[in-house]
């Protein structure tokens, strides 16, 4: 990797494009940068898209604030099927017939993951038991105890209901499995689900309309990248700093 003369440093916003991991962003960053410091202020699945915060150089070290916000995302949700990871992505376990329901009772459905709850990670995650992924058990078939974790939804809504698709609005705190909340929603129904959209359009403040795609960043020349990074101070309150 050759060294770039410009020393970068600050916050870019890519919209992440679907079928990459959030650590297949920050890799091609790191190749267009020339340079290895650069992280990202929370994951999005590979299957999802939306609004992905990098962190440049020593933006690196306000991570763990950056994470800790809370987020929105908009995304569907297919009715009568529950598959192994909560997502497309994973295997079909079941299907079973959706009953008929109105616009409101999906809704109402919805309104019960409102508020503070406890939520259990999903074996197809990134979260680590005894330092191994999860995933990489529940790749071998394995299932595993885990703890459940405190999550908040400030906001769930529908926004639009055409059988068997759900299409919702979720305004959630940090380590929240929206598709987790897809699964559930498919129990709490009694026909099983799975996500099969999700685009994260909001971090606290900061909006998907000031992302780049990942296509336009890389067309970019090192001045221009120079004007697009947000400095720290920026971004975050004085009193973290």
């Amino acid at each position: 990797m050759s060294a770039n003369p410009l020393p970068f440093e600050g916050i870019l916003f890519i919209d992440k494009p679907k079928g990459l991991s959030s650590h297949d962003v920050v890799d091609r960053v790191r190749r267009k940068l020339g340079m290895r410091r650069i992280g990202h202020a929370g994951t999005l699945d590979p299957n999802a898209t939306g609004l992905l915060i990098i962190l440049v150089g020593k933006a690196t070290k306000v991570s763990q604030y950056l994470m800790s916000l809370d987020k929105n995302y908009e995304g569907v949700i297919k009715l009568g099927e529950e598959t192994d990871s909560h997502d497309s992505e994973g295997e079909i376990k079941a299907e079973l017939p959706v009953p008929e329901l109105t616009e409101e009772q999906i809704g109402d459905f919805l309104n019960e993951f409102d508020g503070d709850q406890y939520q259990i990670p999903p074996m197809f995650s990134a979260k680590k038991i005894k330092g191994v992924p999860l995933y990489k058990l529940a790749r071998k078939g394995k299932v595993v105890e885990r703890e459940p974790r405190f999550i908040r939804v400030s906001s769930i809504k529908l926004l639009a209901f055409e059988t068997p698709l759900v299409t919702f609005f979720i305004h959630c705190s940090k380590g929240t499995y929206v598709r987790t909340i897809a699964h559930d929603l498919g129990h709490k129904i009694g026909c099983g689900a799975h996500l099969t959209e999700l685009r994260r359009t909001s971090i606290d403040k900061f909006q998907l309309s000031d992302a780049l795609t990942l296509e336009d960043f890389e067309n970019l020349s090192a001045g221009e990248i120079q004007r697009m990074l947000m400095p720290v101070y920026q971004a975050i309150p004085s009193n973290v700093l």
